[in-house]
């Protein structure tokens, strides 16, 4: 048969990465997939050509992407500039003319995918995004094809390696947020601006791609709860690992009678679970489905070889699939579009989780007891409660509590209420916890 004919929009870390998997190991892909695969055409600004080894096999290289997405010739785009502008008119304009699409650009998929996706079904092209989460795990693969079978129940994911590797630290080593982020930009872990990683807006976009594949539901980035980890404190870290727990920034998406939880957020995790233990740059996600029970898919989340594995694999899926009946390829979303669900996102204050709380109080007789009292008066009992010593020439010590599962709503009616008295300083810090049990 033909060679397929690749255009490849982007060459810095994965499009160079992409360059080198489709030409060095282009004999074994070409085997799975049933074809040779070529790239005819890139674009490119600038490129590093010490670290692409297969520039020969590329048929043309410009400068300008536009070319690309037009060039008659092309069947399959893989768009690797990211962002928002121009990726999402470069998309449109390819599926447009007929041409299948393959990004790892979750801010697209999570904030516009719903527009792309029903233009691809109109024109009948695949648009495959398995590099847009979790790097070189194929967990789009494991919720669109082999979870097929299963309800799922919930889902809970360390999808950004920044996070991971930051609170990996805080924890192992008792180093401060700010020490630990400087040094993960030293080492190319974190960007400049590094707001996205920690502050869980990259995760919330993965999440937001999972949340929908999991629960067939359109994506909805804008309800996706979102809280980072720039203002965790490593006496919280040490807290919790003293009472069994580890602190990670997980994306939960959860489905209930009510609606769909999705939130980002600093979770507390037993030490005795798996995904507790995934530590440093690595990404992990742990699926419950009604039939298989819980699964953990654990592996390089980001990085130029895993991200370009999985975009690579997309390219071999669409090619595969170039002479399948379009009406009966894998759903973009992993539902019949008309089989989504109007299912309601719920609202963080509709939430129900447990709680990590550490209050500062004045070391008085009664404080433990009226802030127990309100808590109760709210309807929340305490799992567990500790106090810390009280160091020499203070007024005030560290009250340390794990509560059971209660509405967030409730809980922030309480926490009002505690940081009102006047025998509490400082701000209460409030942790979510979950037990993740399979």
């Amino acid at each position: 048969m033909e060679p397929v004919n690749i255009g490849l929009l982007g060459m810095g870390t994965v499009g160079g990465g992409t360059v080198n998997v489709l030409t060095s190991n282009a004999r074994e892909i070409a085997r799975r997939a049933g074809r040779e695969i070529c790239i005819a055409h890139a674009a490119a600004h600038s490129y590093n050509t010490r670290r692409i080894s297969g520039l020969d096999r590329v048929g043309r290289i410009s400068e300008d992407a536009f070319a690309v997405v037009e060039d008659p010739a092309i069947e399959i785009v893989i768009e690797l500039i990211g962002g928002y502008s121009p990726a999402k008119d470069l998309v449109l304009r390819a599926i447009e003319n007929g041409k299948h699409v393959v990004t790892a650009n979750k801010a697209l998929i999570a904030l516009h995918g719903n527009d792309i996706f029903a233009a691809a079904r109109e024109r009948g092209v695949i648009v495959a995004f398995e590099a847009a989460v979790a790097g070189g795990i194929p967990i789009v693969k494991a919720l669109r094809e082999g979870l097929a079978a299963n309800h799922i129940e919930w889902i809970a994911g360390i999808i950004n390696g920044t996070g991971n590797y930051i609170l990996t630290e805080m924890q192992a080593r008792n180093r401060d947020f700010g020490a630990v982020l400087a040094e993960a930009q030293t080492l190319g872990y974190a960007e400049s601006d590094p707001t996205f990683d920690v502050e869980g807006i990259d995760a919330a976009h993965k999440l937001t791609i999972l949340g929908s594949l999991a629960f067939g539901i359109p994506l909805q980035f804008d309800r996706t709860y979102t809280e980072g980890i720039s203002r965790l404190e490593t006496q919280d870290v040490a807290h919790a690992a003293n009472l069994g727990y580890a602190i990670k920034h997980l994306g939960i998406a959860r489905k209930t009678d009510q609606g769909i939880e999705m939130r980002v957020h600093p979770t507390l995790i037993p030490h005795r679970r798996l995904i507790a233990n995934v530590n440093g740059v690595m990404n992990a996600v742990l699926i419950k489905g009604d039939v298989v029970g819980p699964t953990l898919h654990y592996g390089a989340g980001a990085g130029a070889m895993p991200t370009a594995s999985a975009v690579v694999a997309d390219v071999i899926d669409v090619t595969r699939a170039l002479t399948t009946d379009h009406d009966n390829r894998v759903p973009h979303l992993a539902f019949q579009p008309d089989e989504l669900s109007d299912m309601p996102v719920l609202p963080i204050e509709q939430v129900e989780t447990a709680y990590y709380l550490r209050v500062i109080v004045r070391d008085q007789p009664g404080v433990m007891a009226r802030i127990a009292g309100i808590l109760g008066e709210e309807g929340i009992s305490i799992e567990a409660i500790q106090q810390k010593e009280l160091q020499k020439g203070d007024a005030y010590v560290p009250l340390i509590m794990l509560s059971h599962r209660v509405r967030e709503g409730r809980m922030n009616r309480a926490l009002a209420r505690i940081q009102d008295l006047k025998s509490v300083t400082g701000k209460v810090v409030r942790l979510r916890m979950e037990q993740l049990a399979g």
